[in-house]
């Protein structure tokens, strides 16, 4: 006898875990994850330390941000169960570089890569540990590019910005003779004021650079200024004394590196640089941050060249002399054509290359070369490259504004110039909270703002008006969940889509648990002839459990119904069996005995249409009779 009794507790006990762990489920499939910790708790507690349940816990609260106990019960699902799906140790080391432990988030990573060795993730946050410091300082950032006003029909290309004025080559001069290439007039160098109201920039009308014979009948182009001011940079064709082309031996003339002084706000004393020559070409100047090496492009067949065109470094001495070029060497240039060099203030070289994997023609790079000589260039990709040449780079990278130049679809002419600003693309997420019944905005609504993952990143509060707004990332899925005392949560979902600024209107319709003396939920069905709590009936009973727990003062009594189907004897002892299923299962979420007056079935007796016995009615009309009522008999229950 005591062995049966035994057998029946742990039965009962094992299926009470089990509809624990289904109920928690519930929750947690609807983000309610401090309900849903609760229960699974509870599930651990009985009994019940499977694998689904230890990790749902620790998803709880890790999609809670509570990463030290996120972290216990992962812990206790990868200790126990050593084949467990990967995706949990990727987050078990999550949460502790969260906590700081970055050794043990570097080991458990290190497991992962074990695991699933071909996953990219490995590749990028395998390595110093410091990587973990960088990479959550890392946002997602958006790039608006703008096709600027000072384009025209001709070739625009080139930009450089310093002290409020913008320099760059075009071919708009039409008085002068065209160039027998693209039948464009010759390039001359043009500048223009800029002005820049809070990152919007807007140019004034551009002229020709304030220079004493810096334009001349042919080219030039590609400017560089050193940090003072006082000294330019640029590229022209090969023009001799007399303003006429030079030429070598094959009738070609080629490209040479010039540079100016500035005198009284006038550019002067030009000076050809040495190690031009008439027998290759030499352009595209550029100067590194302290201004001590001047970076340009050659094709100069020489030892040690690479491709079509390379980059190379010279470097400036104090009294003005250059020491001997050096080519940048693999890392850098190819066969193809390296072309286009900036150095940015952290010491970045960007440039253009049809000689790596790319969208098409030149593609614009950046490379930590000078300062890893091993590292490699990577495609900036998107916007900033096209199918077409693109080129020409310029950034600030104190405010990641900047220029570059491009042939591509949809320019004014040849080659545009392009500006561009990075951002972090930004929508909001506003709506109303109302009562479903009588549609009037609610206050002190508590919103969760839920995204993809399920994680809730912020909690706020609608004002009187019933309203509430916040600020979210583009492109991710949310959710919105609705929670207020004496209502049923609504929780509602959408996409933010890629329009920066853009407003989602999400509202929410909570319904009301209750109507003057009774509190309403929606049906709680059993089973043909049953009495059991099922799990779908336990999720409508915790409303039940909200509402009793935000007033302890409150008292209710059960009652339930059948429809007249059956005999009216047995009907009053089935009613009066789930009354009392109900009440058990409350008093299992720990309300008080005293709190539940009574429990009572009344079968048949109250039935609220015609449908009693021997009257065919449809299945709607009969499950209109099969209820269960709520009535409070001490205490308010005000919506």
């Amino acid at each position: 006898m005591k062995t049966k009794v035994l057998l029946i507790i742990l039965l009962l006990s094992g299926s009470l875990t089990y509809a624990q762990s289904k109920l928690a489920d519930k929750f947690f499939e609807n983000f309610a994850y401090v309900r849903a910790s609760e229960l699974y708790e509870e599930a651990v507690a009985n009994g019940d330390d499977s694998q689904h349940v230890l990790t749902r816990l620790g998803d709880c609260y890790y999609n809670n941000s509570n990463a030290a106990k996120a972290a216990t019960w992962y812990k206790k699902a990868l200790d126990k169960y050593p084949n467990i799906n990967p995706e949990y140790i990727y987050k078990y080391s999550q949460v502790q570089r969260s906590l700081g432990n970055y050794q043990v988030a570097e080991d458990y990573l290190q497991k992962f890569k074990e695991r699933r060795s071909n996953d990219r993730r490995t590749e990028f946050i395998l390595g110093d540990i410091k990587i973990y410091e960088e990479l959550s300082s890392m946002e997602k950032v958006y790039i608006e590019v703008t096709n600027l006003d000072i384009n025209t029909e001709y070739s625009d290309f080139g930009s450089f910005e310093y002290n409020d004025k913008l320099y760059f080559a075009s071919a708009r001069n039409t008085s002068t003779k065209l160039y027998d290439w693209n039948e464009e007039p010759f390039l001359d160098i043009y500048q223009v004021d800029v002005t820049d109201n809070n990152g919007v920039k807007s140019f004034a009308k551009p002229g020709f650079i304030m220079a004493d014979q810096v334009n001349t009948d042919y080219h030039e182009a590609s400017v560089a200024i050193t940090n003072d001011g006082k000294t330019v940079y640029f590229t022209r064709d090969n023009v001799n004394k007399r303003n006429r082309l030079d030429y070598d031996k094959k009738g070609t003339t080629h490209l040479k590196i010039y540079k100016a002084s500035l005198n009284n706000g006038t550019w002067k004393d030009i000076e050809e640089l040495p190690f031009n020559d008439d027998v290759f070409s030499t352009g595209h100047p550029a100067l590194s941050p302290d201004n001590k090496t001047l970076y340009f492009v050659s094709d100069r067949d020489v030892e040690g060249s690479f491709g079509q065109t390379d980059i190379y470094k010279v470097s400036i001495n104090e009294d003005g002399s250059y020491g001997d070029p050096e080519n940048l060497g693999p890392n850098v240039n190819t066969e193809g054509r390296e072309m286009f060099p900036f150095v940015a203030k952290d010491s970045t070289l960007y440039f253009s290359s049809d000689g790596y994997l790319n969208l098409g023609l030149l593609d614009i790079y950046k490379s930590d070369v000078l300062k890893e000589s091993d590292a490699k260039p990577i495609n900036l990709g998107a916007p900033y490259n096209s199918g077409a040449d693109d080129f020409a780079f310029y950034i600030n990278s104190e405010n990641n504004t900047g220029y570059f130049s491009s042939n591509r679809e949809g320019g004014k002419g040849s080659d545009d110039i392009y500006s561009f600003a990075s951002y972090e693309c930004k929508q909001t997420v506003t709506g109303i909270a109302r009562d479903s019944k009588t549609q009037e905005p609610l206050n002190a609504v508590s919103i969760e703002i839920i995204n993809d993952a399920g994680v809730i990143m912020q909690t706020i509060t609608t004002a009187t008006n019933g309203a509430y707004a916040y600020e979210i990332d583009c492109n991710q899925k949310y959710s919105i969940r609705g929670s207020k005392p004496n209502y049923k949560d609504d929780v509602q979902h959408f996409i933010a889509g890629s329009e920066n600024n853009f407003e989602n209107n999400v509202d929410l319709n909570l319904i009301p648990l209750c109507f003057g003396s009774e509190i309403v939920i929606n049906p709680i069905f059993f089973d043909f002839d049953k009495w059991n709590i099922r799990t779908d009936a336990q999720y409508e009973l915790e409303n039940i459990v909200s509402v009793m727990r935000d007033h302890p003062e409150m008292v209710i009594k059960i009652e339930s119904h059948t429809d007249s189907r059956g005999s009216d004897k047995y009907n009053i002892k089935l009613s009066d069996r789930r009354a009392k299923s109900t009440r058990d299962y409350l008093l299992s979420r720990n309300i008080a005995p005293e709190r539940i007056e009574s429990a009572i079935g009344y079968g048949e007796t109250q039935l609220l249409n015609e449908c009693s016995n021997g009257v065919k009615c449809s299945k709607e009309k009969h499950q209109k009779n099969r209820r269960s009522k709520f009535l409070i008999v001490q205490g308010k229950c005000e919506n």
